[in-house]
């Protein structure tokens, strides 16, 4: 896939219809190393007892580090979605956000080992918070990558 058409799917990621649907909205920053999610509280993303839907709250934090990784890492190198964990906090309520980090030190080190290994899994891990800063769950992400 072009470059120029993988840029166009990242920047139409808010109208995919899972997070449409959901009312997850995504901000990407120019070079792809931030990422920031919310979802406000509605009927349709709302669970039997009132607060955000876990599946949704996932959803929040699913794609965004393999995106950021393919698009930063370049297209030499094979990067899927391993393994996730989810913990919930505290029930969800109003506004939450999650922000992905991504740091040229990072990068460094995936390739510093891709050197010497033929795969690298690495872990991240991000917060979904309210809006008084409460985390309401914390979701760990293992990625394999790899070179082509």
């Amino acid at each position: 896939m072009s470059t120029k058409l993988q840029r166009l799917m990242l920047r139409s990621i808010n109208i995919w219809p899972p997070f449409l649907g959901a009312g997850i909205r995504v901000k990407w920053s120019p070079d792809h190393k931030s990422v920031d999610v919310e979802m406000k509280l509605r009927f349709w993303n709302r669970n039997y007892v009132g607060t955000h839907y876990g599946g949704s709250l996932y959803s929040m934090t699913d794609p965004f580090y393999m995106l950021m990784l393919m698009d930063n890492l370049g297209p030499g190198y094979i990067v899927w979605d391993k393994a996730a964990t989810i913990r919930f906090r505290k029930p969800g309520k109003g506004r939450v956000k999650v922000e992905f980090r991504l740091t040229g030190e990072q990068l460094d080190e995936i390739r510093a080992k891709l050197a010497t290994q033929d795969k690298h899994e690495p872990t991240f891990v991000v917060q979904v918070k309210d809006e008084t800063g409460d985390v309401v769950a914390e979701v760990q992400k293992v990625l394999h990558v790899r070179k082509k």
